[in-house]
């Protein structure tokens, strides 16, 4: 510590690459200071530090990470503390630049696997960026000297040390909870949990924060209503449940269906306590397809929902620069299968209505051989039979999907309601005339092996594999748009697809033989094995990432201008 103190006060003033001196190991009373990398000037991405505090002298004990979901959830309720106290610091140290930040990589509503807390068996590994306080380029060694020897101690003392056992009881209780609701959804063929009480509305379109005022309460209706036990209550949670097949969700326009749709789409992930979807879970292979004009498709056999096309140009092995709605969706329903996805879910608002239906009239007029499109109302049914992926549409205009739904769920004014048998007694009165189409199987999926050309970082002499937010990536001399995945929720999360892609290019994961999904296997075996942050290439620590699914890395993948791929 004092080493750090002298060399900080010798390098006063000087220029801003003398701060390259403080790389190093240093030992405070109550934890190690950790300087991985230090920023080349104070315009710069801020330096990296680790914070390594000793787990024994914590209330950290083993019982509370002895499973992942308890770890991942003590690790994201120290992060939250840590970004809480740092918030709370009242100096800041000014200057140039970034000069005086100190952050850490914050969680959001949804619990996520992170970088930026590490718990290992001994240790407590606290992940921080800091910008290094400079006036010009002049270094400003006192101001760094109060972020090292007061900010930082008086953070951890708060937020690690200060950790009490009934806060981690409450996060690990909710953890298994969640787990246990998880694990009862994959043992008794379910696809999703809703349960009584959830506040399904979002504050507004930019906060994820649930809404205070005027928000419905959830209520299962009666015959959908189940009791899901889970550890750490006396009575079951009631609520209610999603089972495999074909579930619609119908009501008029605001009443919420889309509303319940996105808290699906969510309920792949943990919420936190209060969050109001804390108990909205949903099978973690569930996928949210929409419609993506523009979007490039590279030799994806699309041919169960599309066939030849005019011109006589086939469609078992298609590739656009730019796809239409239907096309887009086509592809990106077979992009999930190969991916192993188990179900999708799916907005008419956000659907391409010619994929979804072709109804009686249209079909008279139309003739078939005048028309590739298979539509979605033909081939769900096939889909879940033969490849075991459910379908939850919402739908506000296309009552024929009524014949082929397991069950309609009616939103009127946020509440649910169980019409499945007036559904059906409409349908049987008021028959749709359709005919159906696409013959009797779904068809093949045909898996793909990416090319080594597809993943080429270089931009003039560097590589370049940057996230710039949630929804770009700039790889190589390309950017990746990823503003249609609905399911990726976090910046880090993108930042990790980024340092997945490079990972898997420097690798030489891309040898013309591995399939996509032998790739996400062995990404997701990566992550598992070493530790999420070991796919990074940058410089210092890894604190800034988070764990996507396979689906949004697969659906990163697919998005490459540069993709180039083979049929197996």
């Amino acid at each position: 510590m004092e080493t750090l103190r002298q060399r900080l006060r010798s390098i006063d003033q000087k220029g801003y690459k003398a701060y390259k001196a403080l790389e190093g190991t240093y030992r405070f009373p109550t934890f190690t200071l950790a300087i991985d990398h230090v920023q080349g000037d104070p315009f710069a991405e801020p330096s990296k530090i680790r914070v390594i505090v000793p787990r024994a002298k914590t209330v950290l004990a083993a019982e509370w990470t002895d499973t992942k979901p308890r770890r991942i959830r003590c690790e994201d309720l120290l992060a939250r503390r840590i970004h809480h106290a740092l918030r709370q610091w009242p100096l800041q140290a000014r200057g140039s630049g970034k000069s005086g930040l100190v952050l850490i990589d914050a969680p959001g509503q949804k619990v996520l696997e992170r970088t930026a807390v590490q718990m290992a068996d001994e240790t407590i590994a606290v992940c921080l960026s800091v910008g290094l306080p400079a006036n010009g380029r002049r270094i400003l060694a006192k101001e760094a000297e109060t972020i090292f020897f007061e900010q930082i101690p008086s953070v951890i003392e708060r937020a690690v040390y200060g950790l009490r056992e009934e806060d981690i009881r409450a996060a690990v209780e909710l953890a298994d909870q969640q787990h246990a609701i998880r694990r009862y959804l994959r043992e008794h063929g379910l696809v999703a949990f809703v349960a009584n009480g959830a506040v399904l509305p979002r504050e507004s379109g930019v906060s994820d924060k649930p809404l205070q005022r005027g928000a419905v309460p959830f209520q299962s209706p009666p015959e959908l209503e189940i009791a899901i036990p889970v550890p750490h209550r006396a009575e079951p949670i009631k609520g209610m449940g999603i089972r495999r097949g074909i579930t619609l969700i119908i009501g008029g326009g605001y009443h919420g269906k889309s509303t319940l749709l996105q808290a699906l789409e969510h309920g792949v992930y943990d919420h936190v306590a209060g969050d109001g979807r804390e108990f909205v879970i949903t099978d973690s292979g569930a996928v949210k397809i929409r419609a993506e004009d523009g979007r490039s498709v590279v030799n994806v056999d699309i041919s169960p929902f599309i066939g030849t096309l005019p011109h006589g140009k086939e469609t078992m092995q298609f590739s656009t620069e730019n796809a239409s709605g239907s096309t887009s969706q086509a592809a990106s329903m077979i992009e999930m299968i190969e991916a192993g996805a188990s179900a999708f879910l799916i907005d008419e608002d956000t659907s391409a209505t010619n994929l979804l239906i072709r109804d009686a009239r249209m079909q008279a007029l139309i003739a078939k051989d005048a028309e590739p499109i298979t539509p979605y109302i033909d081939k769900a049914r096939q889909l879940f039979h033969e490849y075991g992926i459910s379908t939850v549409l919402v739908v506000g205009g296309l009552g024929d999907y009524f014949e082929i739904a397991d069950c309609v769920i009616k939103m009127e004014q946020y509440v649910p309601f169980d019409v499945t048998a007036e559904a059906k007694r409409i349908a049987a009165r008021m028959p749709s005339g359709r005919k159906t189409e696409g013959g009797d199987s779904f068809g093949r999926i045909r898996e793909r092996i990416p090319l080594p050309v597809s993943l080429n970082s270089q931009k003039g002499k560097k590589a370049k594999a940057v996230a710039r937010g949630r929804h770009v990536i700039q790889y190589g001399q390309t950017d990746l748009l990823l503003y249609a995945l609905e399911q990726l929720v976090d910046d880090s999360q993108t930042r990790a697809i980024a340092a997945a892609l490079l990972y898997m290019e420097r690798k030489g994961w891309l040898d013309g033989k591995k399939t996509i999904r032998q790739l996400l296997d062995a990404i997701e075996e990566q992550w598992e094995r070493q530790g999420l942050g070991s796919v990074s290439f940058r410089k210092g620590n890894p604190g800034e990432l988070a764990r996507p699914r396979r689906f949004e890395l697969a659906a990163a993948l697919n998005r490459l201008r540069t993709l180039r791929c083979v049929q197996q």
